[in-house]
């Protein structure tokens, strides 16, 4: 034999070496469920592990995943249902849960990337991602609102939106109330290619967001479209943004691939709650290994062509790799 392949595999040492694909405590953007109260540190039942936080207990989670190399977080706030209406007023409330939130990470770790979800399923009593009227999900009045928070996030020290309702246009409208704002150093992470899949279930027990009727077909990708993943990205770049993701991850790393292909500006993938959940749950049983799945699905997503990855394991795996 000429060639004997198996020569760079013999050793541990070989084996690393030449190694195509490298996973990084910076590759990770962490997700972090924030509540109000104090001294809350909740475990989501259909999410063993993982916790929604009070102000108080989220900036000791961004001391602890900054000490380990992590650079950036998404936000994510659970809105009391008093707090829901029809106009979704609660998220345009400067003194808002989200606003605190940026403030507390801020205060804690000025240089901690914060990233902060923008969409309104966490203020509507209907939890869709958008306003409703007769039971249809309004797109251009939407935007109006999604502009407004974007700004208010940035006031409150956000160095990223991210923008995950799938509204048309709503890049360009946020880029633009960013810039005549005076944000002309915010950050637009634009959740491009996000389909609608059946792994988002355990997020929404998180948030109490599940949609109070219907589904979010009429505004989320279809599973079985690849080609339209690419307009959907291109459109958010020519309109503004800054990062594009795909989400979810593991069932579409080749839509993953395709987006990294095509465009010239940071991709990132979300590993959703129910592929975290399904991790989790082979695992209490015995089925495989739990730090051998965490480390190969994210390598999968990297090997993909992700530069960033959304995920609640990072932390688990930065422990335990």
């Amino acid at each position: 034999m000429n060639r004997r392949n198996r020569t760079l595999r013999q050793s541990p040492a070989l084996r690393e070496m030449v190694a195509e694909t490298q996973l990084s405590a910076s590759d990770f953007i962490v997700p972090l469920f924030v509540t109000e109260g104090k001294n809350i540190h909740e475990e989501i039942s259909s999410m063993p592990d993982y916790h929604r936080l009070s102000l108080d207990n989220l900036k000791k989670e961004a001391n602890e995943l900054w000490s380990l190399g992590v650079k950036s977080v998404l936000l994510f706030v659970k809105v009391p249902d008093n707090l829901k209406d029809d106009a979704c007023s609660e998220a345009l409330n400067k003194d808002g849960l989200m606003m605190r939130s940026i403030k507390a990470i801020k205060e804690t770790q000025p240089d901690m990337c914060v990233m902060t979800d923008v969409a309104l399923d966490p203020f509507s009593p209907y939890g869709h991602d958008g306003l409703v009227k007769n039971f249809e999900i309004l797109n251009d009045e939407t935007l109006k609102v999604l502009s407004a928070m974007s700004v208010l996030h940035a006031e409150a020290g956000a160095d990223f939106v991210a923008p995950s309702d799938m509204m048309d246009g709503r890049i360009g409208t946020i880029r633009e109330a960013l810039e005549q704002n005076g944000f002309t150093k915010t950050g637009i992470l634009a959740y491009s290619a996000k389909y609608a899949s059946c792994f988002y279930g355990p997020f929404r027990d998180a948030l109490d967001s599940a949609p109070g009727f219907g589904d979010k077909k009429t505004y989320q990708m279809d599973p079985r479209n690849r080609t339209e993943a690419i307009k959907e990205t291109l459109d958010d770049v020519n309109e503004g943004a800054d990062i594009v993701m795909v989400k979810p991850a593991g069932a579409y790393l080749d839509i993953i691939r395709e987006v990294k292909n095509a465009v010239h500006v940071p991709v990132a993938a979300y590993q959703v709650s129910g592929e975290y959940a399904m991790i989790k749950a082979a695992s209490q049983r015995g089925w495989l290994n739990e730090k051998a799945a965490i480390a190969e699905s994210l390598t999968s997503i990297k090997r993909a062509g992700a530069d960033l990855i959304a995920t609640y394991f990072a932390k688990q795996y930065l422990k335990n790799r």
